[in-house]
């Protein structure tokens, strides 16, 4: 189920949803992980929404990458995908989105829930 959620400090709807996802999965105040990860990408020289940058983030903090189908059929939607790993938190990239689940309900500032992710990272159970 789709819970709205917006750690950004000033409540602003800005292109920010891979910090918001990582704040609510990881339970960090925005400003941290927004620092952080701005840190990363500008070693590797790209931006905090890179997926690598914001992948090597959460590596540094226990997450472990998987892949899913990107070609429907077989694809999943966010709300499947909150459906079937009720369990745990993950935080799911679809290419041009981040969203963080927790225990089957999926955080974001809107209702995220037919985007189709193409990978996702499990953060823990």
């Amino acid at each position: 189920m789709w819970v709205y959620a917006n750690p950004n400090p000033e409540g602003l709807s800005v292109p920010d949803c891979v910090i918001r996802a990582i704040c609510i999965a990881l339970n960090k105040p925005w400003e941290e992980v927004s620092d952080e990860l701005y840190s990363i990408a500008r070693s590797s020289h790209t931006v905090t929404c890179d997926d690598h940058a914001w992948g090597k983030y959460l590596y540094m903090h226990g997450a472990r990458p998987f892949t899913l189908p990107e070609a429907c059929p077989t694809c999943i939607s966010v709300k499947a995908f909150s459906t079937i790993f009720n369990t745990g938190i993950y935080i799911i990239g679809t290419g041009h989105h981040a969203v963080c689940i927790i225990d089957g309900n999926y955080y974001d500032t809107w209702d995220s829930g037919n985007e189709i992710p193409t990978f996702f990272w499990w953060v823990s159970q």
